[in-house]
């Protein structure tokens, strides 16, 4: 990506959620920090704690999310019909309390809502998943899950959802999702 794309990205992500910090972004963008400093500072975007100061000060605006709540995690790139990322923050309601480790039901539920949120289809339903637990995830750590497209045949997609604690994959999800013809859905 070269860096007029990248700088346009970040002014998006930023767009969308200005909790995003330069750590956040250099994750989403794969580049270093520095890089992440030197763009804002090329386009005026003020560090993490101006941006929260302006945002509470404009509470008027609200997140832009999926319908319903059902996504887990928050969007912060969907490219219908080709990939996503979603970041979700550890917190520790969704912790075992004796490891405080996050339990694996919110990694699968955060990747498996993101590989059918990509699908451009009005109804997408897992048929199938594979998926693999690299490493525990602590209270407290961010998780950033990329969902990609790998292969479309009819209405049935292949997506693979890499989920990341900084740069270290965490999780690793392989998803049959089945576009459902709005006909045979149920009313």
């Amino acid at each position: 990506m070269n860096k007029a794309e990248r700088q346009r990205r970040l002014v998006r992500f930023l767009d969308s959620d200005p909790f995003l910090t330069d750590e956040d972004l250099s994750q989403i963008l794969r580049v270093s920090v520095q890089t992440i400093r030197l763009d804002r500072f090329e386009l005026k975007i003020p560090e993490f704690k101006e941006r929260l100061l302006t945002v509470a000060k404009n509470p008027g605006s609200p997140p832009r999310t999926l319908s319903g709540g059902e996504l887990v995690g928050e969007v912060v790139d969907l490219e219908v019909g080709i990939s996503g990322i979603s970041i979700l923050t550890v917190t520790p309601e969704m912790t075992l309390s004796k490891t405080r480790y996050v339990r694996g039901h919110h990694l699968f539920a955060q990747a498996n809502s993101l590989a059918v949120a990509i699908i451009d289809a009005e109804v997408a339903l897992t048929g199938i998943a594979r998926v693999t637990f690299k490493r525990p995830v602590s209270c407290g750590e961010k998780v950033l899950a990329r969902a990609l497209i790998k292969l479309k045949k009819g209405n049935k997609y292949m997506v693979k959802v890499t989920s990341y604690v900084k740069d270290e994959a965490v999780f690793v999800g392989r998803f049959s999702i089945f576009a459902v013809a709005e006909e045979a859905a149920p009313q």
